[in-house]
């Protein structure tokens, strides 16, 4: 890929009182969908949100399209061009839907004679605009999550940030889900799973990390080259994502 980086990472480090999740860790992050793989415990949630500006980095440098991000001030500029959907996301079950994603845009900081318009084409983008006037606790399942990806696209934001937004989907959602992400074209995106098969289906790149440091970065295509058929897993990149973690009973 061309160009400088959208989000860049540099010696950054973090953590919650007395514990540290990550330190050092380099990253760079430019359009397209990258993936964030790793067991439970590993950093993932901490990075997303250090990245999303809503944790300040403890240390190292966090660069946002050019800009050094060193102040709250900085934060909020940056914000604005940031999507970011937690796993836990929370709403009012009496909110209509359109008011939510509009909540979305007041997050980013969008002015709010934009905030209409955006959560329109943000709706009709995920196919919930004929649930506009809906309330989020009507909905399914599946249907709240697709108001949750309009909720942090809503603007279109350069970097997008989601954390499990697969969890609980059937197949059938998940494949819808597929074709809202992949048509988020120029869009950084980074998506932290647990599930390989969508990653082998939409995204770009992979980064795995283990133990609050990242032990692999590249190229999908790259990660399936490390597969190793005595490893357990059903496909390629399962295999190859199982080969960078330790195996029980192993000291490695």
């Amino acid at each position: 890929m061309k160009g400088s980086p959208l989000i860049s990472a540099k010696q950054l480090g973090q953590g919650y009182g007395s514990r540290i999740v990550f330190r050092a860790l380099d990253l760079e992050l430019q359009p397209g969908v990258t993936a964030l793989l790793g067991p439970n415990g590993a950093g993932k949630t901490t990075l997303l949100q250090t990245l999303a500006t809503v944790l300040p980095p403890r240390q190292g440098q966090l660069t946002i399209d050019g800009r050094v991000v060193v102040s709250e001030a900085d934060a909020r500029l940056a914000r604005r061009r940031i999507g970011f959907l937690p796993q836990q996301f929370g709403y009012e079950p009496g909110m209509r839907v359109r008011d939510f994603v509009q909540y979305g845009a007041w997050i980013r900081g969008l002015p709010t004679r934009e905030w209409a318009e955006a959560s329109t084409i943000a709706l009709e983008y995920v196919g919930l605009a004929d649930e506009a006037a809906s309330k989020m606790g009507r909905l399914s399942g599946g249907m709240r999550q697709r108001a949750a990806i309009a909720w942090a696209i809503v603007g279109k934001p350069d970097f997008v940030v989601l954390d499990e937004p697969t969890v609980g989907l059937d197949p059938q959602q998940r494949l819808r889900f597929r074709d809202i992400i992949v048509g988020l074209d120029d869009t950084t995106v980074l998506l932290s799973t647990h599930l390989i098969d969508d990653v082998d289906a939409i995204c770009d790149r992979v980064v795995i990390m283990h133990e609050g440091r990242i032990c692999f970065e590249g190229l999908t295509e790259d990660l399936k080259a490390l597969d190793d058929p005595s490893i357990p897993g059903y496909t390629p990149l399962e295999r190859a994502y199982m080969s960078l973690l330790p195996q029980e009973g192993s000291n490695r």
